[in-house]
């Protein structure tokens, strides 16, 4: 099923669809400045490879997608209307909850600092759907999702192709096949608008760095732990199908 119908809550998602998909494909840096004009910079020499800025930026990318979506895939757990969205929920819920365990086993290892909280605009999206019920809360999930995660793919193929990081490479696989896997339950759903998604996904706006960027931890900050619920039986590694013709 398509939605076709424009109404005032539909422009205002739309908004926040703009700011959260910024969001995600801006690069985050956390307490660093840049000094080069492309990410292929050395920033570190580790044992498992050269870290480059554009590896570094990935790893908080998937750590702070995580800190929005695996709170909104518990949402869509709790209050889906059907079936199927209850599904794309655990699967946003486990995917993120394995991803944000390899971040953060990882970031260690090469000195990264993870950010314990999503960005102002990741924060805001999942204040706007929280303000929603019924059809509305799913047609509206839905669509965030789809658009980022479809944002996401291409950037993660990117850095799939460039890292010399063995550690990032691994991150990199388990992220390739988590969102696909959440591409896949989202169409799943029948409420994805592709026609939305299509433009969204190749007109990204521009927005302020300081909008974007997740805040730094404290000093002594605990790293938050994404945690996977008990007793979900999610496979995030091999998608379903997407159904076929006829």
């Amino acid at each position: 099923m398509r939605i076709t119908r424009t109404t005032a809550g539909t422009a205002f998602v739309c908004g926040a669809l703009v700011l959260t998909l910024s969001a995600l494909v801006y690069p985050t840096m956390l307490g660093v400045q840049k000094t080069a004009a492309t990410q292929d910079r050395v920033i570190a020499n580790t044992r498992y490879g050269p870290l480059t800025e554009a590896d570094r930026d990935f790893v908080v990318k998937v750590r702070a997608a995580g800190l929005w979506e695996h709170p909104l895939g518990l949402m869509a757990i709790e209050r889906g209307t059907t079936p199927e969205m209850k599904e794309a929920g655990e699967h946003l819920v486990v995917g993120h909850a394995r991803l944000d365990a390899t971040c953060r086993r990882i970031a260690p290892e090469l000195g990264i600092t993870l950010p314990n909280q999503a960005s102002p605009q990741q924060q805001q999206f999942v204040s706007t759907v929280d303000g929603t019920d019924g059809r509305q809360f799913d047609t509206t999930a839905v669509n965030i999702m789809r658009i980022t995660h479809g944002q996401i793919f291409s950037v993660i193929a990117k850095v799939r192709a460039n890292t010399k990081n063995s550690l990032v490479r691994q991150l990199a696989d388990q992220a390739n096949d988590t969102v696909l896997d959440h591409i896949t339950v989202l169409e799943k759903t029948g409420m994805v608008n592709f026609d939305q998604v299509n433009f969204q996904q190749t007109a990204p706006p521009t927005l302020p760095k300081v909008q974007l960027t997740p805040p730094a931890p404290q000093p002594g900050e605990p790293v938050l732990s994404l945690t996977e619920p008990p007793g979900l039986d999610v496979n995030t590694t091999a998608p379903t199908p997407s159904p076929a013709i006829g």
